[in-house]
């Protein structure tokens, strides 16, 4: 079995699907990927206490694809999505470390789209890069309003907020009123509207930062589980989620826009809050290996796309394979050199038989290693190279089968081999999280979610100052050679602490961040490239450190910067940082 694919093997699915006609209209194109919102944290899928109105009718009215799987987090399951490429070789495989970039020679989904001409826009959270050329308006989204990181709380969001918070509009930072989720959802359909007035069809993805922690919403939401232990504020956000879909299909009803748009619901992992609630019989949860970690809901609806009734199908399929699989629905330009690991499921969509046997393979990870992996092969789940699970007959995984089924697990084992020997090669090769120096962008902002193979993203490790005494560098690209101004803070450029204060708590909206801890900061160093160290002392009471250092143009350098003390004693590294060529 092969086990990459290049564009041709969607041209062949393709040929199950007949392409559209010459002149007619081209449908657009909805995705909705939710964040942390596990298979069974829907009512459709068995839930007892969790009401989704909206999430079922859409169930209802689509074709779904119930063996759909992405990877264990979120960051890895986006690339692969937007590139139809494995998470280790599109170098997305974290969600933070320095791995949470898309390579910069693979063109996205909303490249594919714009080359096609459509509108393209994302509404919501990115998290594949956010500094230059990783941004989604770098990556092919011709309107893109979107936070940084994970979300509200992540280090380049530290203070932000779901209530009036912080937003980027093409790059531009601005302030939104209300919730977030209503906020992202207004501005995509407003944009849609625009979009239908000007007669050019357009791809919308719509990727929620909720309902991923911290659980923060406003009560009338919480308050129905606010009994027997529930994760009322998880679920609380699932239901304003749910309220907001119902309104995105108002909004394609009156517009007369449903028949011919596609709509694609997905979650981006596992289960999170809601597992010990309900998780449809499955073992594991986010960040796992076992089904409970990546199994996630998959619908799919086109009213006048002649697709099948709306039924289950039980193909085993992937976040990649919806790049391939909406180049042959929608007729799109496929890019010439485009190598895709994932294969059009267009066929099935359409009611036609026949797809190929194959295995598919879930591997993410900070530090990826060989046999930490997931294989899918039909019925079959062999984890970690040696636990064998019959997912159909035993869904709670609590059966290991590899004894008794050698030959299963060797042809699994010499199926991954393969995998692994095409992605190894590149998989300890750092993707630079900036280019620094460009003219698109000044000054670039770095932070310690970029930090190489350290994981300092949530709120708690910056408060708590983690990472060891020196942090990790970071990795970028200089544009141009020259002298450049590095300006190095313990907290968030905006909230103008000193950088040996302590933080105070921090009230927000629905919830609140603890106090941070302060660090005898007296100085700090930095080492950057082939450069020789570098250091300065801090003024008393700086809010920052800047020192100047010599670059030469490169496509990829470490740029490490850590503080000292009053005795010149590593003390933590740098949490943000800001670059500007003089």
């Amino acid at each position: 079995m092969s086990t990459r694919r290049h564009f041709l093997a969607s041209s062949i699915a393709a040929a199950h699907a007949p392409l559209l006609a010459q002149g007619a209209s081209r449908p657009n194109v909805i995705i909705v990927l939710t964040d942390d919102q596990g298979y069974g944290d829907i009512s459709a899928h068995g839930n007892p206490v969790i009401k989704t109105p909206n999430m079922d009718k859409l169930h209802g009215e689509s074709v779904r694809f119930t063996d759909f799987h992405s990877a264990p987090m979120c960051t890895p399951t986006r690339g692969q999505l937007m590139s139809g490429v494995d998470a280790l070789r599109n170098k997305a495989c974290s969600v933070t470390a320095g791995r949470a970039v898309l390579r910069r020679d693979l063109p996205t989904m909303a490249n594919v789209f714009r080359d096609s001409g459509y509108g393209t826009g994302v509404f919501g959270k990115w998290h594949l890069g956010d500094s230059y050329p990783y941004r989604p308006m770098d990556r092919g989204f011709e309107t893109a309003k979107y936070h940084l990181g994970f979300g509200m709380s992540s280090a380049p969001e530290f203070d932000n907020d779901y209530q009036n918070g912080r937003y980027h509009d093409n790059g531009v930072e601005k302030r939104f009123d209300g919730y977030c989720t209503d906020f992202w959802f207004s501005e995509a359909m407003s944009w849609m509207g625009r979009q239908q007035q000007s007669g050019k069809p357009f791809f919308c993805y719509l990727p929620t930062n909720v309902p991923h922690g911290p659980a923060w919403v406003a009560a009338k939401y919480s308050d129905p589980y606010q009994r027997d232990k529930l994760p009322a504020g998880f679920f609380g956000m699932v239901a304003n989620l749910d309220e907001n879909l119902g309104k995105l299909d108002q909004f394609l009803v009156k517009s007369g826009l449903r028949d011919n748009t596609i709509v694609i619901f997905m979650t981006d992992n596992g289960a999170t809050a809601g597992a010990p609630v309900f998780n449809a019989g499955m073992r594991g949860r986010k960040t796992m290996l076992y089904e409970g970690g990546h199994r996630v809901p998959c619908f799919v609806r086109w009213p006048k796309g002649n697709l099948s009734q709306p039924s289950a199908i039980d193909y085993p399929g992937q976040m990649q394979d919806w790049l391939p699989t909406l180049i042959d629905l929608c007729s799109l330009k496929a890019p010439s050199a485009a190598k895709f690991d994932g294969a059009s499921l267009a066929p099935l969509l359409r009611g036609k038989a026949g797809m190929p046997d194959r295995m598919l393979v879930v591997q993410y990870g900070q530090v990826p290693k060989k046999w930490e992996s997931n294989v899918i092969w039909n019925q079959w789940r062999l984890v970690n190279g040696k636990e064998l699970y019959d997912f159909r007959a035993n869904p709670a995984e609590d059966r290991d089968l590899a004894s008794a089924n050698p030959d299963v697990v060797a042809r699994m084992r010499a199926h991954y081999e393969r995998w692994w020997a095409s992605v190894e090669p590149g998989v300890q090769e750092p993707e630079p999280v900036a280019v620094i120096g460009s003219p698109h962008e000044s000054p670039t902002k770095l932070c310690s979610a970029d930090w190489w193979e350290i994981y300092a993203d949530n709120p708690g490790h910056v408060s708590n100052a983690v990472g060891g005494t020196k942090g990790a560098p970071w990795y970028v690209a200089v544009a141009e050679s020259g002298t450049y101004e590095i300006e190095l803070a313990r907290w968030p450029f905006n909230l103008m602490l000193p950088l040996s204060a302590a933080r105070e708590p921090l009230r927000l909206t629905y919830g609140s961040l603890p106090a941070g801890k302060a660090m005898p900061i007296a100085g700090a160093k930095l080492k950057a490239g082939t450069a020789a160290e570098i250091s300065a002392p801090a003024a008393p009471g700086a809010k920052s450190i800047t020192l100047r250092v010599k670059l030469e143009k490169t496509a990829r350098t470490p740029l490490h910067a850590w503080f000292t003390g009053a005795n010149g004693e590593d003390v933590c590294g740098v949490f943000y940082a800001r670059v500007r060529k003089v």
